[in-house]
């Protein structure tokens, strides 16, 4: 049954993912942490349903990633993975959660009704974004989030937004799942869930890629919007019950 369970979540963030380019994480996570297999397994598993959808993601791809950003924010990137290390010795994750929750449904609130033109995040903000996301990946596995809000006002086409994120993903994603198995958080029942899990995802992926191309210009930018301010309620709602 839990089991059975593991993998209906996988496949919903799966999806989430595939669609969107983010949200994984933040939609099983909460999800995968109501039930008895320990948080660091359901860590360890997300980090590797989400490097295995970045890799889908690049293969099946049309190339087009904002290179000048991309390299950026994965230098950015590196140097914010022992800070998030730092910060989860140093913060509760009660009180980081809560914070980002706020933020996110704020920032949601405010992009889904404000009329800003896109284009308006300039290239030199690419750094600290990486360096953010970066610490909030390798403390939280949360690390798509500053990239999200970033990309949304940068203005990319919904290809470009996905498809940046993946190659993204990908660097973040082998990153925190070496840091994992490293760190020793790898349990004895995670390779069985990898395994069960993984047919899932990739028909997530399939599925996922099918409804993105469905999904008009104008109206997936406000599906990220409201994903972002959904996703953040979600947060805080566990910041606050926990």
């Amino acid at each position: 049954m839990v089991v059975s369970l593991v993998v209906l979540i996988v496949f919903v963030g799966a999806l989430t993912r595939a669609t969107f380019g983010f949200g994984e994480a933040l939609v099983a996570m909460p999800l995968l942490a109501l039930l008895p297999i320990g948080l660091p397994t359901a860590a360890s598993l997300i980090a590797i349903v989400s490097l295995t959808l970045a890799v889908i993601g690049i293969v099946g791809g049309s190339g087009q990633v904002d290179r000048k950003v991309l390299l950026r924010l994965c230098l950015g990137a590196v140097l914010g993975v022992p800070l998030g290390v730092a910060l989860v010795l140093l913060v509760p994750e009660r009180a980081v959660a809560a914070a980002l929750g706020c933020f996110l449904v704020g920032y949601g609130w405010y992009a889904a009704t404000s009329h800003r033109p896109a284009g308006t995040a300039p290239l030199e903000v690419a750094w600290p974004v990486g360096v953010v996301a970066g610490g909030l990946g390798s403390a939280y596995g949360f690390h798509g989030i500053p990239v999200v809000v970033y990309g949304t006002r940068r203005g990319w086409s919904p290809a470009m937004f996905r498809e940046t994120l993946h190659v993204f993903f990908l660097v973040a994603g082998v990153l925190v799942v070496s840091g994992q198995a490293i760190g020793g958080l790898w349990s004895d029942e995670l390779p069985l869930l990898v395994a069960v899990s993984l047919p899932v995802v990739g028909l997530a992926a399939l599925l996922g890629r099918a409804l993105h191309a469905r999904i008009p210009v104008d109206r997936f930018q406000r599906s990220v919007h409201l994903l972002v301010l959904v996703l953040g309620v979600v947060l805080l709602t566990r910041a606050v019950l926990s």
